[in-house]
């Protein structure tokens, strides 16, 4: 047994004890350090369907922590690796992080550096991890040289780690947030300007003033048909996230008359050397000092109610989860 967040459709969320499967082919058993609050786990709090397909379900898209059981034929990760997992269908098609233990598809677990502790794999959490797969897809087609880059959604986890990574890489970074008190922690991530997301969530004209060489939207819907109809021609766009809506109300003008690039970031099924990849290249881009600013610690107690807040737009950066005890 282990003592675990579980959500079911017949009963809110409480904590409880929780079966414990052995590992079986291809998984790992995973003692669980840290895990991470975010949208999609508010989500599953909340019994979506489209996030929490199996019932009842432990939420936690994100896993960190040591390797203390093999299933048969594992070979990728050892026991004693520390280990992190995001997505891989954690916390939707199967139990997740918010556990003291976790059976974990072995194929999907990062040994972590040496130069990574625990609780920052986790503040960088799926968040952070999608962040890097969208700067890693945007450095392909756009260079610091080619002009500004708009982040929306920047006051959330994606948008703050996305901040930071291209800050680092010397991209000139717009954040776009609605919560403007937040401006100051957005600068210091490393935002030169901060507009307000009022100014695209509306949507305008299928082809607008060419103002972004690139962009890293979380939001969907009106706000990203607006950037893509405002990005420079050759520019690039990623989409990872449906907070405004999953409709995107846009036409074939900016892809036929500026040759705008629509990049999709998927983060729960990112093959092992890409998932290696990202992992590499957040040790050695991202600060910790500056996601720590941004960034809180709650126990699984509280885990429920932040998982809330994060759904109704209300938390800034990134929330973490500690297991320890």
């Amino acid at each position: 047994m282990t003592r675990a967040v579980l959500v079911s459709r017949s009963a809110p969320p409480a904590i409880t004890q929780v079966d414990l499967p052995d590992p079986a082919e291809g998984e790992a058993l995973v003692d669980v350090t840290y895990s991470s609050v975010n949208y999609k786990d508010g989500l599953a709090l909340a019994g979506n369907p489209g996030v929490a397909r199996v019932d009842p379900l432990v939420p936690g898209i994100d896993v960190v922590g040591t390797v203390s059981a093999l299933g048969p034929g594992v070979h990728d990760v050892a026991i004693g690796d520390r280990v992190v997992c995001n997505g891989a269908g954690l916390g939707e098609t199967r139990h997740g992080g918010w556990a003291e233990h976790a059976v974990v598809p072995s194929g999907s677990l990062v040994v972590l550096p040496d130069t990574v502790e625990d609780s920052f794999a986790a503040a960088i959490g799926t968040a952070g991890f999608t962040a890097m797969l969208s700067v890693l897809a945007l450095e392909r087609s756009v260079s610091p040289d080619d002009g500004p880059v708009l982040v929306t959604g920047a006051s959330g986890g994606v948008g703050t780690v996305a901040i930071a990574l291209l800050a680092a890489r010397g991209y000139r970074v717009t954040a776009s947030t609605g919560r403007r008190s937040n401006e100051a922690s957005l600068r210091a991530l490393g935002a030169s300007d901060v507009v307000d997301r009022a100014t695209i969530a509306e949507l305008g004209k299928p082809l607008q003033r060419a103002t972004w060489a690139g962009a890293v939207d979380s939001v969907g819907g009106a706000t990203l048909a607006n950037v893509l109809a405002a990005t420079k021609w050759g520019g690039a766009v990623t989409a990872c996230g449906l907070a405004q809506d999953s409709a995107l109300p846009t036409s074939v003008m900016p892809f036929i008359l500026r040759a705008v690039s629509l990049l999709g970031i998927n983060s729960v099924e990112a093959p092992l050397p890409l998932r290696q990849r990202a992992w590499e290249r957040l040790a050695t881009d991202l600060d910790p000092a500056l996601l720590a600013d941004v960034t809180r610690t709650v126990d699984l107690e509280h885990a429920i109610a932040v998982g809330a807040e994060v759904v109704a737009g209300r938390v800034h950066g990134r929330t973490v989860v500690d297991l320890r005890h």
